[in-house]
């Protein structure tokens, strides 16, 4: 039961005034009663511009299309808009484990500049450190955008790349669904990004799932690894009413060996180079001793949730069951897995 609900009566809901965030936000910041399963807790607080007309873009798999009704969901649950003070004044005074914020745009004209001032009053606000999902289509052609963000406060930004190859992402995110987005747009943020922040500061978000081969998407995390980026890895969930909406989840042993590839990747313990596929673009060999891999598959740490880290290093946006219903295998750990969870993984692994 709710105990302090969006604020519904209000005639306009626009950011930077108001801004959306998830059910587990909410729940955290003590807003509307709940647990989560297995007693995850959310670490890092998500806040997602909105505006009355919506996201400009139609991508095929998001909740927040263009072409969706207007009662949205957005990775997987609803996201209702608050008075951006009411929830800083929540981090402020209400108990929590939040250790990072994460400030999104959508594809809207005023997003950049909106962003900017959510970003500053967040960080002045809290003591959290402040990250920024970017949209680079909105974003003016010359590279100062960049600095704007970083001098709101902003100390790591994501990249929403999303598709891993050049033809996936025209299908799903640009002329193939009459969207704006544009591959080399979203690769270039990505180089002026680590440019102004910095090796290991920017991520791309990556979803397995879309279309794409084990090998196509190890490509992409290779690429964006050898710009200085790490990947923020998703699994695919059908949203109802999108474009994708029947398509299935990815089997569990191809999302668990993509996992398993990222995290060697980031971590600088193998590569693209060293990997074999099969002729179905699978992984069939990581490129490292099996006593060396069993350990890693064993630390559980690859399957915990890829995102930007707390001041104590660790992750941070965990988004618990962002990917998966709580009912379902989970896909992306908010927590250490546990021993009979590793076994899981490893038996997953192995499905082809």
């Amino acid at each position: 039961m709710s105990r302090l609900g969006p604020k519904s009566q209000e005639t306009s809901m626009n950011s930077p005034e108001y801004v959306k965030t998830s059910l587990a936000g909410v729940m955290t910041l003590g807003m509307m009663d709940g647990l989560f399963h297995r007693e995850a807790q959310l670490t890092c607080l998500n806040l997602l511009l909105t505006y009355e007309e919506g996201c400009s873009a139609n991508c095929a798999y998001c909740g927040l299309a263009r072409s969706r009704s207007k009662d949205k969901t957005f990775i997987r649950v609803p996201w209702s808009a608050y008075p951006l003070q009411d929830l800083l004044d929540r981090v402020r005074t209400h108990p929590h484990d939040l250790r990072r914020a994460c400030v999104s745009m959508v594809t809207h004209g005023r997003a950049l500049e909106d962003l900017c001032q959510v970003a500053r009053a967040v960080r002045h606000g809290t003591d959290l450190p402040v990250s920024a999902l970017l949209t680079p289509s909105t974003s003016p052609s010359d590279d100062q955008w960049l600095a704007k963000v970083r001098e709101a406060g902003v100390d790591r930004i994501g990249i929403a790349v999303d598709a891993s190859t050049k033809e996936l992402f025209e299908q799903h995110r640009g002329a193939g669904v009459r969207g704006p987005h544009k591959w080399e747009d979203y690769w270039r943020a990505v180089v002026e990004g680590v440019r102004f922040f910095g090796p290991g500061m920017v991520g791309i978000h990556l979803i397995v799932g879309i279309g794409e081969t084990e090998r196509q998407a190890v490509t992409a995390i290779q690429r964006a690894q050898d710009l200085g980026a790490a990947t923020h890895l998703f699994s695919f969930f059908p949203e109802r009413g999108t474009n994708m909406e029947h398509q299935a989840q990815p089997q569990m042993g191809n999302y668990r060996r993509v996992q398993l590839a990222r995290f060697l990747i980031n971590e600088g313990l193998g590569g693209l180079e060293r990997m074999t596929f099969n002729a179905d673009g699978q992984v069939v060999d990581f490129g490292l001793p099996a006593e060396q891999l069993e350990t890693i598959i064993s630390s559980g740490t690859p399957f915990m949730t890829s995102g930007c880290p707390g001041a104590d290093g660790a992750v941070a946006c965990n988004r618990p069951f962002g990917n998966e219903r709580p009912s379902q295998p989970m896909r992306n750990f908010p927590f250490a897995p546990e021993a009979a969870d590793i076994d899981d993984i490893t038996s997953q692994i192995g499905v082809y």
